[in-house]
Formats: structure tokens, C-alpha cells, sequence
């Protein structure tokens, strides 16, 4: 009789089975292989890793012109469990040549992770000892999902009161709708539409943590002035490079999105050879730019952008490899709420499901199925995606993120909270 044990539950089990306690943190390190890729490895580098990786107990896969050192850097992958990484650490220590100090560094980090946090613009801090949840507040008449939008500040009220009973930690508000094809506002509109809402929220609740769904600087230093406590800036600060400045002056905290183009646009350019590599390096990329003017991480929030300049399998090939973010220094936020994507592979599920019972139905009656056809497909309206939201919340929270962005909080708060009493039982 054997049975698997979950990775979760590995340290039960070994408290359970009465290991020899000292012994029972280096077992818990031995018990779960986890690639790590490294980027822009010197080729010397990169074959002194892969021996010294097989030495340890463990591997590193690695492109063909490594061994002969044919071009000067490759990206290779590392696999082996904490043990191994401990032990390739202490050896590369020794090794002061070929950009090997700089991976070093990198395994430290990777090794000894210190918790992360959000400090907001008043000085509070946000702390992610369970994952939180981000209500989104539209104030515009055409956002994707109807069931969002509000017009009028009493409905505005209702729906941050509605939310906040349910657990949102933070509320998001947009004056402007950003999904694919649509046309910005001007400045004036979302100013109009933005910062009465912000005003209102603050002064009936004034201990809620606000965020503002903006790319553009001016807005954001009013809305902070008004008791905004994050800026949502969709294109990473670069629609309006005085954002940085905004962040500096105002101390404000600021969530940084991956997408290319504008929402008009974006969807001509999902071309990418490495959705999850190239979008993990323009945001560290973007993170690393503001560290370097004094912002810290703890200011710092990144958003890997679903929908934005991506296609269907882009999104889910994100959503499978959000770890490629997690594991860095910076809170992760999930925006996938009801989005194209969901609607998409839901539509997709159904229609091959209707294809299976319309072919078994037809053998049944006529003793044969009829000849194959490419199944045709509608996408799931954003009104019955609430499911395939939940589905992408959970591979999120399993995944380390630290926030998600959605438009039903009480749901996916009690998704979060069950699943991660779950996995700490």
C-alpha cells in the first residue's frame, strides 16, 4: 500500500512519521523539485552550473552550443530541490569570474525571500499574510462587464459599502475603459468621473485602501491628494513618464502592467517568442528603473496584464506560470476577472461538449457519427464567467500571488480563505 503525499502536507507527514526534529528542515528542503531559469548566463558560466548541478544530485538542462561555448551567453534551466540549490550556492561562493558573483546573488535572494509588503502613500502597510482582494469600481458607461459599471455617487457608495462588507481590502476605481478596441477618454472626462468618487469613498469610509485605474500623472497626483493610496497604471508608467514623479513626491505605492501598444491597437502585437520570459522581463525591467531613483519594492506591485496584447493561449500560458513573477521580491496582483479569455475556452468547452453528445446521439439513432467538422464555438458572456474567474483566482493563490483584481468580492474572498485553510491545515 503507498499513497502520494502532498507537497503541502509534507511537513505533517514527517512531524506524524517522528523524524529525528533537526532532521526535519533539511527533508522538507529535499522534497519538491522546482526549475529555476536563469537568463543571460556567460557560456563558461553556464557549463561550470550544469557540472556543478550534476555533482550536487541534481541537473541543468542547457542549449546545444553551450558545451563548445559557440556564442557568449545562453539561458539555461536549473533542476533540483532547496538542498541542491544550498549546495550549488556554496560552490558558486568560491567562484569569483564569468558573471558568477551576480547569479549569486540571485540564488540568495531566491533562497531567503523576505516577506513582502505594500507601504501606502499615508504610511500604512499592507501585508500579504493572506491573499488579498481588489474590488474594481468602474465609473464609465462602457466597461466590458455591465454588471460593473456605476453612475452616481449614491450607487458608487452602495457598491465600495457592498464590497468592503465582503472583504475587499482595496477598491479600484477607473474613469476610463481600457479593453481592447476601445478609444480613450480625455483627460477632463476621467477627472470628472474620477475624483468626485474618490472624494465620496474617502469621506464615508475613510480607512478604506483606495487604488486609481489611471496612466496618466496629473490625475494621479490629484487622486492621491484626495486620499488615494495606489496608483493602477496600465502601461507601466509609460504613457506618462512624470508618473515616476508622481510615486517619488506623493509616496504613494504604484502597480506596474505588462502590454504593448494602447487598448485601440494592442491586440495586432500578441508576437512573442516567450510569452512568460519576455513579459517577466519588461516588468522586472520596469521595476528595476524605479529602484534605481529610490523606489523601493515595498512601493512596488506587478501585474502581468492578461488580455492586454495577448491572445487566448498567451493569457493561459500566463496564468500557468505566474511563479515566474512571484518568486521576485515584488507582490504580485492576478487582473483576470471575467475577462475574453475565460469566456473564450468556457465557449470552447461547451461547444466541443455539445459536438461528444450530438455525435454519440447520432450514433445511437443512425449507427454511425456524422463526418468531423470544425467545431464552431460562442464565447461565455461576461455574465456567466463568475466560475472561470474562481478557476483563475485559485491557480493565482497557488501560484504565491498577492493580490487579485476582481468584480465579485464576497466569491472569490471565500475561494481565497478556503483554499488556503486548505493548504495550512
Amino acid at each position: 500500500m503507498l499513497y502520494e503525499v502532498n507537497q503541502d502536507a509534507l511537513l505533517y507527514e514527517l512531524e506524524h512519521l517522528g523524524v529525528y526534529k533537526p532532521s526535519v528542515a533539511i527533508m522538507l528542503g529535499k522534497g519538491k523539485i522546482t526549475p529555476l531559469k536563469l537568463l543571460q548566463v556567460r557560456t563558461p558560466a553556464a557549463n561550470i552550473i550544469k557540472q556543478e548541478m550534476l555533482a550536487a544530485g541534481g541537473d541543468c538542462a542547457t542549449p546545444g552550443t553551450t558545451i563548445t561555448c559557440a556564442v557568449p551567453r545562453v539561458d539555461i534551466l536549473l533542476l533540483g530541490n532547496q538542498k541542491h540549490y544550498k549546495t550549488l550556492l556554496y560552490k558558486l561562493k568560491q567562484m569569483p569570474y564569468f558573471g558568477i558573483p551576480d547569479i549569486v546573488k540571485e540564488l540568495e535572494r531566491y533562497l531567503s525571500p523576505s516577506p513582502k509588503l505594500t507601504k501606502l502613500a499615508d504610511g500604512r502597510v499592507l501585508r500579504y499574510d493572506s491573499v488579498k482582494v481588489m474590488g474594481i469600481i468602474n465609473v464609465t458607461p462602457d466597461s466590458f462587464y455591465a454588471g460593473s459599471r456605476r453612475t452616481g455617487l449614491d450607487a458608487v457608495l452602495e457598491q465600495a459599502e457592498k464590497m468592503l462588507a465582503e472583504g475587499a481590502a482595496i477598491l479600484d476605481i477607473g474613469g476610463e475603459s481600457t479593453r481592447p478596441g476601445s478609444d480613450p477618454v480625455t483627460p477632463e472626462e476621467e477627472w470628472a468621473r474620477v475624483l468626485p468618487v474618490v472624494k465620496a469613498i474617502k469621506t464615508k469610509f475613510p480607512e478604506a485602501i483606495l487604488s486609481v485605474d489611471t496612466y496618466r500623472a496629473a490625475l494621479a497626483r490629484e487622486a492621491v491628494q484626495c486620499g488615494v493610496d495606489m496608483i493602477n497604471d496600465i502601461s507601466a508608467m509609460t504613457a506618462d513618464e512624470s508618473m515616476i514623479a508622481v510615486v517619488e513626491e506623493t509616496k504613494a505605492s504604484v502597480i506596474l502592467m505588462h502590454r504593448k501598444g494602447n487598448s485601440k491597437d494592442m491586440q495586432l502585437q500578441c508576437v512573442y517568442k516567450n510569452v512568460v520570459q519576455e513579459v517577466t522581463e519588461y516588468l522586472l525591467g520596469r521595476a528595476a528603473l524605479l529602484q534605481e531613483r529610490q523606489i523601493g519594492a515595498d512601493k512596488i506591485i506587478l501585474d502581468p496584464g492578461i488580455g492586454f496584447a495577448k491572445n487566448d493561449e498567451q493569457n493561459l500560458r500566463l496564468m500557468q506560470n505566474l511563479n515566474s513573477l512571484t518568486v521576485n521580491p515584488y507582490p504580485v496582483l492576478m487582473a483576470a476577472s471575467r475577462k475574453t479569455t475565460i469566456g473564450n475556452v468556457l465557449g470552447k468547452e461547451a461547444a466541443v461538449c455539445s459536438c461528444v453528445k450530438e455525435n454519440a446521439e447520432s450514433v445511437l439513432n443512425n449507427g454511425m457519427a456524422p463526418a468531423a467538422e470544425k467545431t464552431n464555438f460562442a464565447p461565455v458572456p461576461p455574465e456567466e464567467r463568475m466560475e472561470g474567474t474562481l478557476a483563475v483566482t485559485a491557480a493565482a493563490v497557488y501560484a504565491g500571488a498577492s493580490l487579485v483584481r476582481v468584480h465579485d468580492v464576497k466569491e472569490n474572498v471565500r475561494l481565497i480563505r478556503m483554499l488556503e485553510a486548505i493548504r495550512r491545515i
